[in-house]
């Protein structure tokens, strides 16, 4: 329980922008899973089909085959790309979101600051620290994310470059 009364003390300093901020990242971290998993598990098998139906064809050297080919490599291209495009958006939002927290935060330290003539310091810390917590947690959840997209990106490129590779040999 300690654990949870910690995270809750945490959402509370950081306003409930934090809250959509971890709301973003967790669903951005399930689509980093999602295509950790699809790679680990799946993707050998779709590339190993596409693979397959190239060689069984007898025929590859018409303007029929060419097309054949590239459709087969398009779907696995399409496969393999499966929610990198939104994952780099969640990567993208997060520190907009922590921009918008600023934003709130310091809205809530001039409603003090005009409430109370600038005499409650620590009202106004209070609005400070929900103006810096989720700019911090925006940028931390960007940059994860960023490193994991970077590789993503490479990942998608060598696994559709080898199948086409692949289907050049046969």
């Amino acid at each position: 329980m300690l654990g949870l009364d910690a995270l809750q003390a945490f959402l509370d300093r950081g306003g409930p922008v934090l809250l959509i901020i971890m709301a973003a990242t967790f669903f951005m971290w399930a689509l980093i899973l999602e295509r950790f998993f699809y790679f680990r598990f799946a993707h050998s098998t779709v590339a190993a089909e596409a693979v397959a139906e190239w060689r069984a064809r007898s025929d590859k050297k018409s303007k029929l085959a060419h097309w054949v080919r590239e459709k087969l490599v398009s779907e696995v291209r399409q496969k393999a790309e499966e929610n990198v495009q939104l994952t780099k958006a969640m990567v993208a939002l997060a520190p907009l979101l922590g921009l918008l927290g600023t934003v709130t935060g310091m809205v809530s330290v001039f409603d003090i600051m005009a409430i109370t003539s600038g005499a409650d310091a620590k009202a106004m810390s209070a609005g400070v620290s929900r103006a810096t917590i989720p700019t911090m947690a925006g940028m931390v959840a960007s940059l994860s994310g960023v490193l994991i997209t970077s590789g993503m990106d490479r990942k998608v490129s060598r696994s559709v470059q080898q199948v086409e590779d692949e289907m050049e040999i046969s």
